[in-house]
């Protein structure tokens, strides 16, 4: 598939599932991805930081098997190469990670999409050739050990009309305040405690999906 066709396949995105074993209520990556399957997301992201590089490849060429057979997209993060190796779609690339520029060099075809934290980030990124661009974290999260500095929903209004590429909003969003953030315009939502944790996966990601989809709700 081709970068075109993978933006085109972006463009349908609603719930983005973002992976993280330790938050998972003890269940396996394989396990959430099933989960976040069945749920019918569009598209996973794979991220595990205390994975060795090692580990973290084989797990993904077991997502990208199970992705595949499924038809949704597969992102991975930060780490470009593995990306290209195991055939993914793309890459999610933060801050400190390869300049993307380098990396849309290196791989011409592949989703590229940049975490950002301010809006000079984030059009810095879209100038650079990001597909698409994250803002946040937009609530407190404990995905983000050590980060002190929250956007708030606000970012959300104060950066998203000003980009021509899709993004995406992360950081502390769940089922109690995905509202206030669809409220502000966001339609792709990252989430991964809140997902991961779920009791039931598949149903969590149905109903979040049918939130972002039907927002905002008849009546309001």
């Amino acid at each position: 598939m081709d970068r075109v066709s993978r933006r085109a396949r972006f463009e349908q995105v609603d719930i983005y599932p973002v992976t993280c074993e330790r938050l998972s209520a003890g269940r396996s990556n394989l396990e959430v991805l099933e989960g976040i399957i069945r749920g019918g997301a569009r598209i996973v992201q794979l991220r595990e930081k205390e994975a060795s590089k090692r580990e973290l490849y084989h797990l993904a060429v077991k997502f990208r098997g199970m992705t595949e057979q499924a038809g949704i997209l597969l992102m991975i993060n930060d780490h470009l190469d593995i990306a290209l190796a195991v055939g993914a779609d793309g890459v999610h690339l933060g801050q400190d990670d390869l300049p993307l520029r380098a990396a849309r060099n290196l791989a011409p075809e592949l989703i590229i999409g940049a975490s950002t934290h301010s809006l000079q980030e984030a059009l810095e990124a879209q100038g650079e050739g990001a597909d698409y661009v994250n803002i946040g974290p937009i609530f407190p999260t404990r995905t983000k050990e050590g980060v002190e500095r929250f956007l708030g929903p606000e970012a959300i209004v104060d950066i998203g009309p000003k980009l021509e590429v899709p993004f995406t909003v992360m950081g502390g969003i769940a089922g109690s305040n995905i509202d206030e953030v669809l409220a502000r315009g966001a339609r792709r939502v990252a989430m991964v405690s809140a997902i991961t944790q779920a009791v039931d996966i598949a149903e969590t990601v149905r109903s979040l999906r049918e939130r972002i989809r039907n927002y905002p709700p008849a009546g309001r």
